[in-house]
């Protein structure tokens, strides 16, 4: 506590010149002074407003409900470190109510007819597809003035974001609001998500990043559900987990046809006429599946509705290569601290050679 309010009480400067070092270049970094001094305040303004777990569970004003999820979320914790051999720090050990809906909003974006992220590049994390602000308004002007040069544009609300185990200093990186009442399964899976950062992050590969921590968070939710789970939060994620394999069929198939588009020999007008006529039978067949299989189900309605080339390649980084880094678990035996140095053992690799392990890894129909 003292060391976050002697940093708050430093000149705004200051500030910068230490978390530049340290923590926040690790949202989507740091490439202009502005975008540093959001960067700097936006995340001392969130890691300032945590307080430890238990002091929240000592509060008399706390609601029951929120205490009730805050001490599951430590069980997760613990299981975290004692099952699946993520970090044993402060992370997640802290928990803010930030007074909003989102930790930070992403910009991404696209070429027209290409599914190709725009990347920044930084000094702490290279290469990232993806630029964070703390302001939803800011980042809705960064997406705003990419349009304007002829890119394909998208906004998306973050629940949460890692600094890679850098700010435990600062306390750690702490529970949110924003995903704190999530369903069990998924509380589960984001703290796994964010923990597995810390394990095993590659300097400038977004896609070998997300996929290994989205496989890490779909294998150990499904343990933390197997050995913790209740019949009713057994039940909510088998049939989530049945839309969403829905929803990613059909964006896979999507982004597999306007691929094949984008690399044909068809002029660009022609390739306009039949990217819109895909993205048009891609929400029909959405609203289909909402009818049909989903009972209504309206919780993937923002993603279909601003939909684009940004929003679809970006979707692929957090999955392309989890069916290898499962097919990796496999191999290790089921053994996460196998897995992970079998993970880390991959990102020690070229790129190239990284590429090459990943694609022997999965299944063949894959590719």
């Amino acid at each position: 506590m003292r060391l976050r309010r002697w940093l708050l009480a430093l000149p705004l400067g200051v500030v910068l010149a230490l978390l530049a070092a340290t923590t926040l270049c690790l949202t989507s970094g740091c490439s202009s002074v502005g975008y540093l001094a959001q960067s700097a305040t936006g995340h001392l303004a969130l890691v300032g407003a945590a307080k430890p777990v238990p002091e929240w569970l000592a509060d008399e004003q706390t609601p029951a409900a929120l205490k009730q999820r805050l001490a599951q979320s430590q069980e997760m914790r613990a299981f975290a470190v004692s099952e699946l051999k993520l970090p044993d720090n402060d992370s997640y050990r802290r928990y803010a109510d930030l007074k909003r809906p989102a930790a930070v909003w992403n910009v991404v974006a696209a070429p027209e007819l290409s599914l190709t992220l725009k990347t920044w590049c930084f000094p702490v994390v290279g290469c990232v597809s993806y630029r964070g602000y703390f302001d939803e308004a800011a980042a809705q002007a960064e997406a705003a003035a990419l349009r304007a040069q002829g890119w394909e544009a998208s906004v998306y609300p973050v629940p949460a974001y890692s600094t890679l185990g850098m700010s435990d200093w600062l306390g750690g990186d702490p529970l949110l609001n924003t995903f704190i009442q999530w369903p069990e399964a998924e509380l589960a899976r984001m703290i796994f998500h964010e923990l597995s950062h810390q394990v095993v992050f590659i300097k400038g590969d977004t896609t070998f990043n997300e996929s290994y921590a989205t496989a890490v968070e779909r294998l150990g939710g499904e343990r933390w559900l197997q050995q913790h789970g209740s019949a009713d939060a057994l039940a909510r994620h088998r049939a989530l987990d049945e839309r969403r394999a829905d929803m990613r069929a059909l964006t896979a198939k999507t982004r597999a046809r306007l691929q094949a588009l984008y690399s044909g020999p068809d002029s660009d007008a022609i390739k306009r006429e039949r990217k819109a006529a895909v993205m048009t039978e891609m929400r029909a067949e959405f609203e289909q599946l909402k009818r049909e299989r989903w009972g209504g189900f309206a919780g993937y309605d923002a993603f279909f509705a601003r939909a684009n080339n940004a929003t679809l390649g970006m979707q692929a980084a957090y999955l392309q290569w989890v069916p290898a880094f499962e097919a990796l678990f496999a191999k290790e035996g089921r053994d996460f601290a196998r897995f992970h140095a079998a993970v880390a053992r991959l990102g020690a690799l070229t790129p190239a050679e990284r590429e090459a392990a990943l694609k022997a890894l999965s299944p063949t129909d894959n590719f």
